[in-house]
């Protein structure tokens, strides 16, 4: 008997040691960010933005490739010839004189150097290191959109657990309510209906709350993409309890974005590489001039050594100029393109300082209309509470009807969620204006 119980003593005990393991293991793997975690995370490990920085790479092994067409090429060819007659020199007086040998090797190298190209080497390699600039400014773009993704989804998952905790609320509350209710049908205080009422909206408020957690699951499934952590990775954010006025005066965060903003440098970029591209479009304007040295070896045997026939070795110097002068206005329209697209560049410019003008006046709408509503819908809420409260009290006493405690409790929701939106979207304006600035 005693052994029985020390055997089920010993199960209890491996139960709960076994409980007690799994809570902390479960614990330990949920990771709780702070914005700045968050942030410094996806920018460590978001696949998008890692592919983005190898661009970077690519351009500077484009201007590595440039820089070498600046150098002397070397070159090198082997080659063997079988003629189809006997190169034999027939004379009258003489007779017959062999001056060739029927099987010819060659060997040649060649050192090619160009010395002139009309300035397309220098055009060439300017847009190469353009190039470069081009991907930073992509990479810089690519973090800064990226640090806006993490603060939205951050705000998401906030927002969604607002509305959990919102909906939870309700959903006891109108359960209570509901409860009451069918203590007073079955004591005859009040009729069917109103306890179908009081049923009905408790059973809507599960509905509605069985959505927002799959909304709020949802939320960390997207944050945990931006992050590149596995999607169902436990994930959980710290609290922003409340926010911090944002200074400053519209002129001078325009003036910040006209400087900073990375879409502004890649137009700045394109305008650079559009100069470029209308110099190498003239570059055909003018004669290329190139000097090459041949070093030179043959023989009638695969050596190439030599024979009676061949000198063993031979070089040669040329400098050579070509000039196609006359395409009929190829070169002419070619530079007359490019000279659009450097004209549709700046129209484009003149575009988008006219919207990042309208993105920052938007966000400051946002931040004055935000901060104005935080505390106009935290009073609605402490109003709403008590306003339930006493609904409750006089529903209990018969003093009032069901309908009042389910519009109060209707009130006091929709309250609760202006507040925590007007936070949240005061955060995400904030977040706007950063980004429209060029700034995290």
């Amino acid at each position: 008997m005693k052994s029985g119980i020390a055997l089920s003593l010993r199960r209890v005990l491996y139960f709960l040691a076994l409980l007690f393991f799994c809570v902390n293991a479960y614990a330990e793997q949920v990771k709780v960010y702070t914005l700045e975690e968050s942030i410094e995370e996806a920018l460590a490990n978001n696949w998008k933005l890692r592919a983005k920085e190898e661009k970077i790479n690519q351009s500077r092994y484009i201007k590595n490739q440039a820089r070498a067409e600046f150098l002397p090429k070397l070159s090198t060819s082997y080659g063997y010839r079988r003629d189809g007659w006997n190169p034999v020199l027939k004379s009258p007086q003489f007779g017959e004189f062999q001056i060739g040998s029927l099987n010819n090797f060659q060997w040649k190298g060649t050192v090619t150097q160009p010395l002139f190209t009309g300035f397309a080497l220098l055009s060439n390699y300017r847009l190469a290191e353009l190039g470069i600039d081009q991907s930073e400014a992509q990479v810089e773009l690519e973090r800064l959109d990226l640090v806006f993704r993490v603060k939205t989804a951050y705000f998401d998952i906030l927002t969604a657990d607002m509305a959990v905790e919102t909906a939870l609320k309700a959903a006891k509350a109108l359960e209570s309510h509901a409860e009451v209710a069918r203590n007073f049908y079955k004591v005859g205080m009040i009729p069917i209906n109103d306890l179908l009422e009081s049923e009905v909206n408790a059973n809507n408020a599960k509905h509605d709350l069985i959505s927002a957690r799959n909304n709020a699951r949802l939320a960390r499934c997207a944050f945990n993409t931006i992050l590149s952590r596995p999607v169902n990775a436990p994930v959980d954010v710290a609290e922003i309890e409340d926010y911090e006025p944002v200074g400053g005066s519209f002129q001078d965060y325009l003036e910040k974005a006209l400087k900073d903003r990375p879409e502004m440098k890649l137009i700045r970029i394109n305008l650079l590489q559009a100069d470029q591209q209308i110099r190498l479009a003239g570059s055909d304007y003018y004669p290329e001039v190139t000097l090459s040295w041949d070093y030179i070896k043959q023989g009638d045997t695969a050596s190439v050594s030599g024979s009676d026939y061949h000198e063993a070795s031979q070089w040669q110097a040329m400098a050579g100029l070509t000039w196609t002068f006359w395409e009929w206005g190829k070169t002419h329209y070619s530079v007359k393109e490019q000279e659009s697209v450097k004209n549709e560049l700046l129209q484009t410019q003149m575009e988008l300082e006219t919207n990042i003008q309208l993105e920052i006046k938007d966000a400051f709408l946002g931040l004055e209309t935000s901060e104005a509503n935080i505390p106009i819908t935290r009073k609605a809420v402490e109003q709403g509470e008590e306003n339930l409260r006493v609904s409750q009290e006089r529903y209990k006493a018969q003093v009032t009807t069901s309908t009042e405690v389910l519009d109060a409790q209707r009130y006091l929701t929709r309250s609760r969620v202006n507040h925590f939106t007007a936070l949240y979207q005061y955060h995400e304006a904030k977040a706007r204006l950063m980004r429209a600035i060029g700034s995290y």
